[in-house]
């Protein structure tokens, strides 16, 4: 390989992580936004406020990361994790479920779908920033 060629691929290892943020809440969502994007390694790509423009989004591009509320103004962010796991996405992405509706009953159902990362919304929202970057760092180190 060529120095040139050296210098395109440690450009593209060090490209940020593609992420999808399902969110229909702006607040929240640019509250998101500037926490992801601030790292550098992670970079929100897209967002959608509603599960089918979230699935016509996965549909048409990757992504690396996926974050998914449960409640949105226009139904359930569950039918993207259907998605997800009918797609055999589900375990090449980071899925998470960012939500306030954090009950052990959603928390299995989510389950269900292959999500290993759920947070509340009201106590967890650094914690799915944290899972992101180490799900970034382990990406880029391994």
């Amino acid at each position: 390989m060529n120095s040139e060629s050296n210098t395109v691929a440690e450009s593209a290892s060090r490209a940020p992580l593609r992420v999808l943020l399902i969110e229909d809440s702006p607040l929240i969502r640019r509250s998101l936004v500037e926490a992801i994007d601030a790292s550098g390694s992670l970079r929100v790509a897209a967002y959608a406020d509603s599960a089918d423009e979230a699935i016509a989004l996965l549909s048409d591009d990757a992504f690396d990361a996926v974050i998914v509320d449960l409640q949105l103004k226009q139904g359930s962010g569950v039918p993207v994790l259907a998605y997800l796991q009918r797609e055999g996405l589900i375990d090449s992405v980071f899925a998470a479920v960012l939500t306030n509706h954090a009950l052990p009953a959603y928390r299995e159902r989510c389950e269900q779908y292959g999500v290993r990362h759920f947070y509340d919304k009201s106590f967890e929202f650094d914690r799915v920033i944290d899972a992101l970057h180490e799900y970034a760092f382990a990406r880029s180190n391994g």
